[in-house]
């Protein structure tokens, strides 16, 4: 008997599924730390929406003016890791670019499919369509945090981009915060996920990162308290 290999855990994913739960009844989230990178102990994230939980509802809102200024002057392909219920390729859409989201969350595709988006279940690492032709890729949300390892995800990201394309990045409140850490997903129902790996990086320590990948911080600005990155190939 062939035994399939178990697949890795995933943001809010497992357990009671309570990121599931959440996108379907517009509740919160709290992302919490199991083990910091320098041996922590389990606490709230400091990212995404600092130490007050993720406020679900707004990622199935409309893009607001801090979202749309990634999508200024970009004539797309558009690729959204991780895009959630898909507000950043409604704003794409309503833009007129050629746009796919991207998440493994079964619940948020079946939503944003709902919603008439285009949007497909998996992973970046997984093959995917238009490989080396995509002009922009979004990390928004905390999303460069997927996988725990921010380098080996940036990686990926340039090898899907054409030469010229480039990759947008929400980076962490606090500048030099660079941090990977096993956490597991709770709601307001105190529903748990299983415990996935996930990381957290601000605008100066993305810069180490973004070199290590063979790209380059070519662009950093802020709207409304949120910090956003454009990464070209170096």
């Amino acid at each position: 008997m062939t035994i399939a290999p178990e697949q890795p855990a995933t943001f809010g994913s497992g357990g009671a599924e309570p990121y599931a739960r959440a996108l379907r009844h517009e509740g919160q989230l709290q992302l919490v730390r199991m083990a910091g990178a320098a041996g922590r102990p389990a606490s709230p994230p400091s990212s995404g929406d600092g130490d007050e939980p993720f406020d679900v509802a707004r990622w199935s809102a409309d893009a607001d003016a801090a979202d749309l200024t990634t999508l200024d002057h970009e004539t797309g392909p558009v690729l959204d890791i991780g895009c959630g219920p898909a507000r950043m390729v409604r704003a794409a859409v309503d833009r007129g670019l050629t746009v796919l989201g991207l998440d493994v969350s079964p619940t948020a595709v079946a939503m944003a499919l709902e919603a008439g988006l285009p949007v497909a279940g998996g992973s970046v690492f997984d093959p995917l369509p238009r490989e080396g032709e995509w002009n922009l890729a979004l990390l928004l949300d905390g999303n460069v945090g997927i996988g725990g390892d921010p380098t080996a995800l940036l990686t990926r990201c340039a090898e899907i981009l054409t030469s010229t394309g480039s990759i947008v990045v929400e980076t962490a409140p606090q500048a030099s915060l660079d941090d990977s850490y096993e956490a597991h997903v709770v709601d307001d129902q105190g529903h748990e996920s299983a415990t996935f790996p996930w990381a957290e990086v601000g605008r100066e320590a993305l810069h180490r990162h973004a070199r290590r990948a063979g790209l380059r911080v070519a662009q950093t600005w802020s709207v409304d308290g949120r910090t956003f990155c454009r990464l070209r190939a170096r």
